[in-house]
This record gives C-alpha cells, structure tokens and sequence, in this order.
C-alpha cells in the first residue's frame, strides 16, 4: 500500500519556498491530533506544532503551538489587540487555509493570515507539524518553520494554574 502522501498545495508551497526535498512521512492511522501525530512518530508531544486558527473580530488568525500546550484565548486577543477571539469554525479553517482541520499545516494556505507562534516551539532542536493531511507530517527547525510561516514570536500558550 502506497503512504499517504502531503496535500497537493502544500507540496506546492513547498516548491515555492525552495524545500523541495523536505521529507514528509506519512502513516496509515491518523495524526489528526496532536497525541496521535506524537504516537505515530514516536516523539515527545510538545515536539509537535498545532496549527490553529482563530477568530479575532472576525477576522482569521493562525496561531502555531506546541502540542502539550493549550492556546489561552485572552493572550491572543491581548496581543492582536481584539476585542474578541474564538476558535473558528471548521468551514472558516477550510475556507481560510484549504485544509480540514487536523491537516492545517503552518504554512502554504489558500489564503494569506496572521500567523502567531508561540515561543514554547523554540524548546526543540525538531518538531513535526502537518503537511496538509490528517496523515502526513514533516520535520522542521523550529526557527526555520517560524520564518517560512512568516510568524510572530509570542507567548500565548496558558500557564499552568
């Protein structure tokens, strides 16, 4: 059986930055979540970048976290300076990025956001995010991946209580 390959536009994009030998690695079973991607590559979860999107005043945002993190809400908005921020809904995430949820890679999104990256990523040598696909993933530098996302460092991950 052929592995899942990466999403056609994200192998697009990819092209586009000149990374084109990238490694991806897909897998049978889903790395749609984060735990799942962490259990399928063997790695520690915070080594994996979730790709989230929000809504800020309506307007989308993408926000890249750690995978053993949880985005707090009020940072972001404090931050972008919003009067409100949400999670957005499935339809904005494919609308926005082209990908369905737990596919939505960092980078290479239909339409151009905001990107957000929390400054826990930067903890690893490595993390793994999606490449457009609930099955395929990809490595990175953290630093690197923040650069081609076009990212702002910032910490909006919530602290521990």
């Amino acid at each position: 059986m052929t592995p899942p390959a990466a999403h056609p536009r994200f192998t697009d994009a990819l092209r586009a930055l000149g990374l084109d030998g990238l490694p991806t690695r897909g897998f049978p079973e889903s790395t749609r979540t984060a735990a799942e991607a962490a259990a399928a590559i063997g790695c520690e979860l915070s080594q994996i970048c979730k790709s989230l999107i929000f809504a800020a005043d309506g307007t989308p945002v993408l926000v890249l976290m750690d995978g053993a993190s949880r985005v707090d809400v009020e940072r972001v908005r404090a931050e972008l300076g919003a009067g409100k921020v949400t999670r957005a809904a499935a339809d904005v995430v494919r609308e926005t990025t082209g990908y369905a949820i737990g596919g939505v890679p960092p980078f290479g999104h239909r339409t151009r956001t905001r990107v957000l990256a929390d400054r826990s990523l930067l903890a690893h040598d490595v993390v793994w995010a999606a490449a457009g696909n609930p099955h395929v993933v990809f490595p990175m530098a953290p630093a690197d991946l923040v650069r081609h996302a076009d990212a702002t460092l910032v910490d909006v991950r919530e602290r521990a209580a």
